[in-house]
């Protein structure tokens, strides 16, 4: 004898009292619909939620730490007598890095010094020779009269043969002579005096010439002064190794590097649909990949005016009848906000950047 038992109802038509299978089946094609539209409903309202909540972190990945360089030079020719610094030292600001034989600066400095002492001397010899030149026409001037009183006396007497004709001849040619001394030496004076600059009490510290000697003994003294070379920052020597004491330095040769150990940023490059609410000011978190899981903290110091493109040595040309559309990407610096506790970030480095715009957007914003 065979016994069959009954399978337990589903959860769709869960056993109540008198339920039949056309009831239970019945219900079950009224619940179906009913839990798919609900499922619906709810993915859609769980995605209107994040649409709401999002839009407002722009991550950019296309971002590498940036640091103030330097190529270390200067402006002056010489032999290099010192290398005070290493690879890879932590310099101050001030702080010496290399110097140049000073000799031939300090001979040179000297020279110039002599030449300023030797103008200043010059300068009132010439002031002094006015002042001769003027006494010198006062007594010429006083020559001039006395033959003139002579040369009239000697012109009354030879009408009455006093003095002979040769007398006479002989005081007006003198008369002729001291007047064109007096005007020569008036014109002497009057050359000295210009060199003088028009004023004879001048004091020579003013005169060109004397400018002129000085500043070629400030020159000197600038030269002189840049044979040493100083740290302009706080910062990490690098490439020391290329400069060695003994070698010849040109003017403006990069001698190694220095690299900021305060001044570092963050260089991004994010597409420009992603700027539309990126203002600056806006407050930013990165990563670098150097470092996983720690969260530096920054913000927006700086927008390009222009795209990268803008400052190729060949900017794209959209003339032609094949133009395709490429995103352009905008320069963007964020600043870096340092903390005691932050490992060293170097130059290079990758990073992820995500700045927070504080846009949100609306249920508003889907209505075209």
């Amino acid at each position: 004898m065979s016994t069959t038992t009954a399978a337990a109802p589903g959860p769709t038509a869960r056993a109540m009292p008198g339920d039949t299978p056309l009831k239970r089946e019945a219900r079950s094609k009224v619940l179906r619909p009913i839990l798919m539209l609900g499922g619906i409903a709810v993915v859609a309202v769980v995605s209107f939620s994040y649409w709401l909540g999002g839009g407002r972190v722009v991550s950019i990945d296309n971002a590498y730490v940036r640091a103030g360089k330097l190529a270390v030079a200067t402006d002056v020719s010489g032999i290099v007598a010192e290398v005070a610094v290493h690879e890879g030292q932590l310099v101050k600001k001030g702080d010496l890095l290399f110097s140049l034989d000073a000799a031939p600066f300090r001979i040179t400095l000297a020279g110039a010094e002599a030449n300023l002492a030797q103008v200043a001397l010059m300068m009132e010899a010439m002031k002094r020779d006015y002042s001769r030149m003027q006494r010198d026409i006062d007594a010429k001037q006083a020559q001039v009269q006395a033959d003139q009183a002579s040369f009239d006396r000697f012109a009354n007497l030879v009408k009455g043969g006093g003095v002979t004709r040769a007398e006479y001849d002989d005081a007006r040619f003198k008369l002729a002579a001291n007047q064109a001394g007096v005007e020569s030496l008036k014109t002497q004076a009057q050359v000295q005096l210009a060199r003088l600059g028009g004023n004879a009490d001048v004091d020579v510290r003013t005169t060109p010439q004397y400018l002129q000697a000085k500043a070629q003994v400030d020159e000197a003294r600038r030269q002189l002064a840049h044979t040493e070379v100083h740290a302009p920052f706080d910062g990490i020597a690098t490439q020391v190794e290329t400069m060695q004491p003994g070698m010849y330095l040109a003017a403006a040769t990069a001698g190694f590097g220095l690299v900021s150990s305060e001044r570092v940023w963050i260089d991004a490059s994010p597409k420009e649909t992603d700027l539309t609410y990126v203002k600056l000011g806006d407050s930013v978190d990165f990563t670098v990949d150097t470092y996983p899981g720690r969260v530096w903290k920054g913000r927006v110091e700086s927008i390009a005016p222009a795209s990268g493109a803008e400052f190729s040595v060949l900017p794209p040309q959209n003339a032609s009848g094949n133009w395709v559309k490429v995103v352009q990407r905008i320069p963007l610096r964020v600043q870096v906000v340092r903390r005691a506790d932050d490992p060293p970030l170097r130059a290079g480095m990758s990073t992820v950047v995500e700045i927070d715009t504080g846009h949100t957007r609306h249920w508003r914003d889907l209505i075209p």
